[in-house]
């Protein structure tokens, strides 16, 4: 399949509006489940475009520190539950109404 071939292919909107990339186009640009992607409506075209992020990202160099300074926290916290998460946060939430109660 030559370059023109492979640039434009015709696919079937789904119930809700979905529809399905291609995977030789998803393989091109590196796209799998965890990829973010920016859509944009530009004179009738719809583009589709991944959206890179990660360390290389553009962003707030303290919001990074913050970030891993919780790494050791969010490492705990895996060992836990969702619910047995939200039951710490409720007895913290009850333990400090109770003592500004007071």
């Amino acid at each position: 399949m030559n370059q023109a071939e492979r640039a434009k292919k015709v696919v079937r909107s789904l119930r809700n509006g979905q529809i399905t990339i291609p995977v030789e186009f998803r393989r091109e640009l590196g796209i799998d489940a965890d990829t973010l992607l920016e859509v944009s409506l530009d004179r009738g075209s719809l583009t589709i475009t991944p959206v890179r992020t990660g360390r290389s990202s553009p962003g707030s160099p303290w919001l990074r520190e913050l970030y891993d300074l919780f790494a050791p926290v969010r490492e705990e916290a895996s060992a836990y539950s969702e619910d047995e998460i939200d039951a710490a946060i409720d007895a913290a939430v009850k333990a400090v109404r109770t003592k500004s109660a007071r």
